[in-house]
């Protein structure tokens, strides 16, 4: 069963848990609460048409085992500078403080392929180590293949090398999430 535990604005007002966390992560419009809605069999995550809706921290308590974490996307989110710098300094933190964090997973609109952002972010993981996964997102929709042969875990090394490719509308592609969480 999950639970939705709250919205933080900090990094410092998120619970000091015990349990493992494992956030998602990408672009705004990448379909974030979706894919976590459709991995976990509910609509905990609020979804919504307009880019940039999620703008905290949103934590769901998975089973009193793990928690999922809905970052912010980045992108074209209609936000001051300042508000977007605010957000770029609180992931920053995020990813550099939370020991709790074992699995950040970076979704990749597959229509569209990665862009600058989802490489400075895989960037800035590799050269902090920490631990991410490539998710393609709406599958079922018209693929852009050509952009996708440039991540690749020799290039990235705190990448996990098995790129998933999922469709939160056909639930496609959802097993190796499931299974990096423990939900069965």
């Amino acid at each position: 069963m999950i639970k939705f535990v709250g919205s933080f604005d900090t990094v410092k007002s998120l619970p000091n848990t015990h349990f493992a966390e494992f956030a998602f992560i990408g672009r705004s419009n990448v379909g974030k609460s979706s894919l976590i809605n459709a991995v976990v069999g509910a609509p905990v995550a609020r979804t919504s048409n307009t880019p940039g809706r999620t703008q905290t921290l949103n934590l769901f308590n998975l089973d009193d085992r793990a928690m999922i974490v809905d970052l912010p996307g980045y992108g074209y989110a209609r936000v001051s500078k300042a508000d977007a710098m605010r957000w770029l300094r609180r992931l920053e933190e995020y990813l550099t403080t939370r020991r709790q964090l074992r699995r950040l997973f970076v979704l990749i609109d597959s229509r569209i392929g990665p862009r600058d952002a989802d490489l400075d972010l895989m960037d800035f993981c590799d050269a902090h180590g920490i631990s991410y996964q490539i998710v393609y997102t709406k599958k079922d929709k018209r693929v852009r293949e050509k952009d996708q042969h440039v991540l690749t875990h020799e290039r990235h090394g705190a990448m996990v090398p098995e790129i998933l490719e999922t469709s939160a509308e056909k639930k496609t592609g959802l097993d190796a999430i499931r299974t990096t969480l423990g939900i069965k």
